[in-house]
Formats: C-alpha cells, sequence, structure tokens
C-alpha cells in the first residue's frame, strides 16, 4: 500500500512504538521502506549553561540505541534516524525529505490543552502534507 512509512518514536513510550511499528509493517508495499525517528528537543538558551556540554550528545546515543533495539526486537527491516529539534517540525521534515507517502503516530491520553489528540500528533496532522495515520 505505502512505499514510505515515516514511523516516529517517543523513546520514553517504546511500548506504543513497537506498536506502530508492527502496524507500518502491516501497511508497507513489498520492497517498501520505514524509517523509524526520533527526535531530541533543544534545551532552550536559558537553560543550556545549566546543563552538561554532553547532554545532548548523550541524549541522541541513548536515542539511537533505544530505536536500533526496537527494531531488532520487532525483526521489522528500517532506516533510523535521530533528530534534534521541535519535534512536530522535525517529524514532517523527515517525511518530506524522504519523500515519504505516510506517517503513522501514535497519541497518548490528552488532557484538556490538547483534548483530541497529543500536541505533538495534532501539529503533525494539521501541518503534514501527506496521510496521517494516529494510533491510540
Amino acid at each position: 500500500m505505502y512505499k514510505k512509512i515515516i514511523v516516529p518514536v517517543d523513546t520514553g513510550a517504546l511500548d506504543k512504538g513497537e506498536k506502530i511499528l508492527k502496524k507500518a509493517a502491516t501497511l508497507l508495499d513489498l520492497g517498501g521502506e520505514v524509517v523509524l525517528v526520533t527526535v531530541v528537543e533543544d534545551i532552550p538558551g536559558y537553560l543550556a549553561i545549566d546543563v552538561p556540554v554532553d547532554l545532548i550528545e548523550n541524549s541522541i546515543k541513548d536515542a539511537k540505541t533505544k530505536l536500533v533495539e526496537l527494531k531488532e526486537k520487532t525483526g521489522i527491516a528500517g532506516r533510523v534516524e535521530v533528530r534534534s529539534g521541535s519535534p512536530a517540525r522535525e517529524i514532517l521534515a523527515c517525511a518530506q525529505e524522504h519523500g515519504a507517502d505516510l506517517i503513522i503516530i501514535a497519541s497518548h491520553i490528552p488532557d484538556i490543552s490538547n483534548y483530541f489528540i497529543g500536541a505533538t500528533a495534532d501539529r503533525v496532522v494539521r501541518h503534514s502534507k501527506i496521510s496521517v495515520l494516529v494510533d491510540r
């Protein structure tokens, strides 16, 4: 059905990541590709002076390790990417750069500030130029 699927994973919720990765595998064309991506958020400038210099580097290494382990655990082949910045913006940029035709994103149980779906999922849905499947 789809040639390239972007699967954003929050490394703090790997169980949801596993679920959407498996779903992506069922929707993938023969010869298609899954891109597992996670985004490490930047530290605001006013906080940067108070945190260790290698915090972002260590976060990126840790995130990549977790995605590789998730990929191996599920046995689903795919590319792993770790980006830094705003999660929604980086997910959309990843989809555009790879020429993806679907994004599958997990959503948490929202609170009153983002009632229908989570904040990142909401932004991705609103600004995406391709199909987005939101999984709860």
